[in-house]
């Protein structure tokens, strides 16, 4: 076989499988030391535990690195406290000098910050770079990463001011997810993510946006109205409820590109929260695929529902909604009422998925899935279904 054939397999198994080809034959020695991928995560160091002392572990890794002679092009790298930060710099560096494009590196098992080297800003090639639980701090001499199209930040913590700095100097960058930061009092502000004019798909958890108090739909449209391009978009409201009150306006064009939206932790037993994502889901004229993600964290009963029987549909759309799925519902009106105007107002709708929280007792089921079959007679041209 070719040798880019038997890299390519290689690159499929686990590093300590492709490692023990060594021994299938003499042809066979030295041809895991062209791989192209490797995969240093919680499986690696667990079988690591399984044969040697947890002291020779970085040696094992720095011998492993030294054998290479292929260009490393994706690693991922699960640092943890028993590994040298020096270790982990020389590694780091060995890869900003093989044409590393896709790259993730994080902690596991610590809930400490792994400071990111500086070798690690001069990886210009990079396309793809996942962080977890790092702290960055921008060299002078970063000028940015000219070819990075995806970024995944998780338990992270940028100096003061610093993140729109790091994002205006990825000019390419299509895809952003952002989850929590590790201190809850460092945010990103609101301008700065209005710097993310290029991003197609963007993962935001609102909580670590500064003064995201969320009075109505108008809220979300004013922090991510200037993004022209998004395609994808997905909010976590973790922490995050609705106040109501707040005055609303229109966006008719703020989102014409975006098709998929998926919406975690939303309190639909609160009839304003409810109301806030009817008003978002209205506005986006051609989202295609809808995703909620329930939760319940309502101190008060359900407030009433913003719809009734004899709502007229016609004026709320036409949505030109495809698919939608629904986790965690637990059979309310107010849940039955959102997935009957979705109903309603999407002539093009396929299929509608529920997943019931599994806390649900056998009676409420019972009475959910009653209410469910009668929206299926009510609309059979959509295939509701439970999972």
């Amino acid at each position: 076989m070719p040798d880019n054939v038997i890299t390519n397999i290689l690159d499929r198994l686990p590093l300590q499988d492709a490692v023990r080809t060594n021994v299938l034959s003499r042809n066979w020695r030295f041809k895991w030391t062209m791989l192209s991928q490797l995969v240093l995560d919680y499986d690696f160091f667990k079988y690591l535990l399984e044969i040697e002392d947890i002291s020779n572990h970085a040696k094992i890794i720095s011998s492993i690195f030294l054998q290479l002679r292929g260009a490393i092009t994706t690693c991922v790298l699960s640092v943890n406290n028993v590994l040298d930060v020096e270790d982990i710099n020389h590694w780091i560096s060995f890869l900003s000098r093989n044409e590393i494009k896709n790259l993730t590196l994080g902690t596991v098992g610590s809930s400490l910050l792994y400071k990111l080297p500086t070798h690690l800003f001069s990886c210009l090639g990079l396309k793809h770079l996942k962080l977890l639980n790092c702290l960055i701090h921008l060299p002078t001499t970063f000028h940015g990463f000219p070819n990075l199209l995806s970024l995944e930040l998780c338990q992270i913590q940028f100096e003061v001011g610093k993140f729109g700095e790091f994002i205006t100097r990825c000019p390419v960058l299509e895809n952003l997810k952002m989850g929590v930061f590790y201190d809850p009092e460092r945010k990103v502000k609101p301008d700065e993510i209005a710097k993310l004019a290029n991003v197609k798909t963007l993962s935001l958890c609102l909580c670590i946006v500064e003064n995201m108090t969320i009075t109505s739909s108008t809220t979300i449209f004013e922090l991510l109205g200037n993004l022209p391009q998004l395609q994808e978009l997905d909010l976590d409201f973790r922490d995050r409820g609705v106040i109501e009150g707040g005055a609303k306006k229109r966006f008719p064009t703020a989102f014409a590109c975006l098709r998929a939206l998926k919406l975690s932790r939303i309190d639909l037993s609160n009839g304003t929260v409810l109301s806030c994502v009817f008003e978002i889901i209205r506005q986006l004229p051609n989202l295609q695929t809808l995703e909620i993600i329930a939760t319940s964290v309502s101190n008060v009963g359900p407030t009433p529902a913003i719809c009734s029987p004899d709502v007229d549909y016609n004026t709320m759309g036409p949505l030109q909604l495809r698919s939608v799925g629904f986790i965690d519902l637990k059979g309310s009106e107010n849940e039955v009422c959102l997935i009957t105007c979705l109903l309603g107002c999407s002539p093009f709708l396929k299929r509608i998925g529920i997943r019931p929280h599994k806390s649900l007792a056998r009676d409420e089921q019972l009475m959910f899935d009653s209410k469910l079959l009668k929206l299926q007679r009510a609309y059979p041209v959509v295939a509701i279904n439970l999972y």
